[in-house]
């Protein structure tokens, strides 16, 4: 293979830290990946001029990005992770490669479809739960989706017809910053929002054996608080078409989503693309679109009713 030391650009240059730069002053996860893919490289009886010459890095790059001075491109990852024939996450040190049997899980699961993934997955909590199941599961109800749906809407009208509270997480959530949602990204970041997210779904479980709850549209995207909200709710997926989602929120007043972005209606169909996987797993979807407030509610209703009737332990 022909040599390429196009990348010998990321190299240091001689007054920067190299291979002999005391291991403290390195990057933590650069120093972590260079012994890595050192690890790598040494299981497979490769020298690291066999290395090069595979990749068609050079020994220098190569002996830089070990020592973890270097600071590679993903292209030389990618290449790394093929020459060694290894995942790019083992290159890079995702949690599920760091034993030889989070390796060979993964492999059992590379390949399969999405129902053999759900079943896996059920296995696995039965097999690790270290809780019994919560006995108030069905009588709350956790409504999912994207703004625009319905559930406020017709999560309070549930909640009213079943003589439940009516809780919006989003309130929670500002009582316990003191400040909206948008000031707690805006100030404190994505990452604090996500665990004022979880602090107020646990607060709200532990406060109401029975509820509705109306919960953020991004929720789903943090598994460990979707987990959670799996685990204590009966979930329903609100669906609507990407028309409808936009024509509520503007109806609302709310004039955002149009306003300097001529690719809205591009950036919500990627996103329910990018959430739909994640939506199926509530316990069952329903879709509002082109259906009347009043019909929806009564087939909501209906269909949560029958959903729930089905599962009731047989006397």
């Amino acid at each position: 293979m022909k040599r390429t030391d196009s990348t010998d650009s990321e190299i240091p240059s001689g007054d920067e830290p190299g291979a002999d730069a005391p291991r403290g002053a390195r990057d933590p996860f650069l120093a972590a990946m260079g012994d890595r893919v050192r690890l790598l490289r040494a299981r497979r009886g490769m020298t690291r001029k066999a290395l090069a010459v595979e990749t068609g890095l050079s020994e220098r790059h190569l002996a830089t990005l070990e020592s973890g001075a270097g600071n590679p491109s993903i292209q030389v990852l990618r290449q790394l992770a093929a020459s060694l024939n290894c995942s790019l996450a083992e290159v890079i040190g995702d949690v599920t490669t760091l034993s030889a049997e989070w390796l060979f899980i993964r492999e059992l699961l590379q390949g399969r479809d999405q129902s053999a993934l759900r079943r896996a997955r059920s296995a696995l909590a039965d097999l690790f739960e270290q809780t019994p199941a919560d006995p108030h599961r069905n009588d709350r109800v956790a409504l999912i989706g994207l703004r625009g749906a319905g559930k406020s809407t017709l999560g309070k009208m549930l909640a009213q017809e079943l003589k439940k509270p009516f809780v919006e997480l989003t309130k929670i959530i500002e009582q316990l910053a003191g400040c909206p949602p948008s000031e707690i990204h805006s100030l404190y970041g994505a990452s604090a929002y996500r665990r004022y997210e979880q602090r107020a779904l646990e607060a709200v479980i532990a406060e109401h054996p029975s509820v509705v709850i109306a919960s953020p549209g991004g929720l789903v995207s943090e598994s460990a608080t979707f987990n959670t909200l799996l685990g204590h709710c009966f979930t329903v997926w609100l669906r609507a078409t990407p028309e409808e989602h936009m024509r509520r929120v503007i109806a609302q007043g709310d004039m955002r989503p149009m306003s300097g972005n001529r690719e809205a209606m591009d950036d919500l169909k990627r996103i329910l693309a990018g959430r739909g996987e994640l939506y199926g797993r509530a316990d069952m979807s329903f879709d509002t679109s082109d259906k009347t407030l009043a019909d929806a509610y009564l087939q909501l209703r209906d269909r949560i009713a029958a959903h729930l009737g089905a599962e009731a332990p047989q006397s």
